[in-house]
């Protein structure tokens, strides 16, 4: 754990997944250039992805940011951002794939930075990706990599979801919201170098699930669909991303939306979002 408490008694937001896997030194860009690639011309709001983006919103606007990653290096930049930008945060080690380390962390925000007010559950993984073309059926899929996507994709909310919501229940509000993708919305094939998303349809179950039992509690769930191309570094220096840059979706206006989402008022709640760019049609 590295930063500071939440001496000022701001309103804790914490964001699952701060980091980015297409980060300058990601394992996404790693897998997908071979090296890691240069972030010093690109702006600050995009070069941690969506959690990072996220992450800096909500500072901004007057939150203590809760930054969980699987390792402290991996957010320092990030934390190092925020507090350029007047905001204060702290970074919590988290692996969701373990029970322990999800208890133990909890535990930790609690007491370094209080009880939740807004969760995002922005985990991602690249498990699938690197499998060669003559394994893309289901029956070549390994069962250690399908239970780290069900770790993440189902398993790790259940488990955070039973170590905030109960606080922001007695509260009577709160924000719980999932960063998910397309492949969310119906069971697709995996194409190759593409992650084992379909488990993302289970996300999408447990987002419904908690509508139905948490709204009348004053939680407001939402499941976001973030339906395309993400700009990072390691996306950036994609050929389809310099190619045809409309197809790219600037995390920075990812982050409004979902800060929009946690300003609605409690009479006009919205429980999915799909995030689209206009030039590309929206997944069903």
């Amino acid at each position: 754990m590295a930063g500071k408490r939440n001496s000022k008694g701001k309103p804790v937001a914490v964001v699952i997944g701060a980091t980015s896997k297409w980060q300058a030194d990601g394992r996404n860009t790693m897998l997908a250039h071979g090296k890691a690639v240069d972030d010093s011309a690109l702006p600050v709001g995009i070069r941690w992805g969506v959690g990072g983006a996220i992450a800096q919103k909500f500072a901004r606007e007057g939150f203590f940011t809760v930054l969980t990653t699987r390792k402290e290096a991996n957010a320092s930049g990030l934390a190092a951002a925020i507090g350029s930008q007047g905001g204060d945060c702290m970074i919590v080690e988290l692996d969701l794939t373990r029970q322990d380390s999800i208890a133990k962390a909890f535990a930790t925000v609690r007491s370094e930075a209080g009880d939740p007010h807004v969760l995002v559950y922005n985990a991602g993984y690249l498990e699938g990706r690197d499998l060669p073309p003559e394994k893309e059926l289901l029956e070549h899929i390994p069962v250690e990599l399908f239970d780290t996507t069900q770790h993440i994709a189902c398993r790790g909310p259940f488990l955070v979801a039973k170590e905030v919501l109960p606080a922001m229940r007695k509260r009577g509000e709160g924000s719980f919201f999932f960063s998910n993708n397309a492949s969310s919305l119906r069971g697709r094939k995996r194409m190759t170098g593409q992650s084992l998303y379909y488990p993302r349809v289970m996300m999408r179950t447990l987002a419904q699930v908690l509508t139905e039992e948490y709204s009348e509690h004053g939680i407001h769930v939402a499941n976001i669909v973030i339906d395309g191309l993400i700009d990072s570094p390691g996306t950036h220096a994609l050929a389809r991303a310099r190619e045809n840059p409309d197809v790219v979706i600037n995390p920075v206006k990812i982050a409004e939306a979902f800060y929009y989402l946690h300003t609605q008022d409690r009479s006009c709640w919205t429980h999915e979002l799909q995030l689209t760019p206009f030039a590309t049609k929206p997944s069903y």
